[in-house]
């Protein structure tokens, strides 16, 4: 079992609930595989990882079984989702519908520095890959340029909902991500893909984002099932 957190720690965070910090907490000991996905805890050994206390911890539970990343078992415990392909399948069918329409706004709005700066920090990412193999630094780059190309273009829509609703997605899709082998080959095919949605950003054209988007989650989901 992990390591407990500092209850007193966690009280003391500033402007959070502790039902906030609960949620942040769960996902973050998902994410850092300090709990299998597929496991059975119980509401006690979730109280000793998050270091917040039942009442708040159950609030961040309901929320969590709400968006899927959860089942609340009575007298059984709290079961995680394995992610199948089905759950594959689904969050990049609705992140292909959702970010076509999205990609298209981003392509006309985006501020011009802000696209050339992705474009940049792509292109540096490249080129340490393949000067130096992975490291964790360029790993930890990789999943930062992920969020910034694919939150700038959702935010483009100035949709809360929609914003609401992919950070649910996006947990899915780090689900998802948990199992799967990163190779420079495979890095260097997404982080090319990106550059290809970047520029035709940057050259105005919303049909040639659309397109480069879609071939981008069509390769993603093929290298998610294996077939690369």
């Amino acid at each position: 079992m992990a390591t407990k957190i500092s209850r007193t720690v966690l009280e003391a965070s500033d402007g959070l609930r502790l039902s906030d910090v609960a949620y942040t907490r769960i996902l973050e000991i998902l994410f850092e595989r300090k709990v299998a996905a597929g496991a059975y805890v119980s509401q006690g050994d979730l109280v000793d990882l998050t270091g917040v206390s039942v009442g708040p911890l159950r609030d961040a539970l309901r929320i969590l079984e709400a968006e899927g990343v959860l089942t609340i078992h009575p007298r059984a415990g709290i079961e995680f989702v394995k992610p199948g392909l089905e759950l594959t399948r689904a969050t990049y069918q609705f992140r292909g519908i959702i970010e076509a329409a999205a990609v298209a706004v981003y392509a006309e709005t985006a501020d011009a520095a802000e696209i050339e700066d992705l474009q940049r920090r792509h292109i540096q990412s490249i080129q340490l890959i393949e000067e130096s193999g992975l490291t964790d630094a360029t790993l930890a780059e990789l999943e930062i340029l992920e969020q910034l190309l694919h939150n700038s273009i959702i935010s483009s829509l100035r949709n809360p909902l929609i914003e609401t609703s992919y950070r649910r997605i996006h947990n899915y899709l780090r689900l998802i991500r948990l199992d799967r082998k990163l190779t420079p080959p495979i890095v260097l095919r997404s982080l090319r893909e990106h550059l290809e949605i970047i520029e035709a950003c940057q050259a105005r054209d919303p049909d040639r984002a659309k397109i480069a988007l879609q071939e981008h989650f069509n390769a993603a989901l093929r290298r998610h099932m294996g077939l690369y």
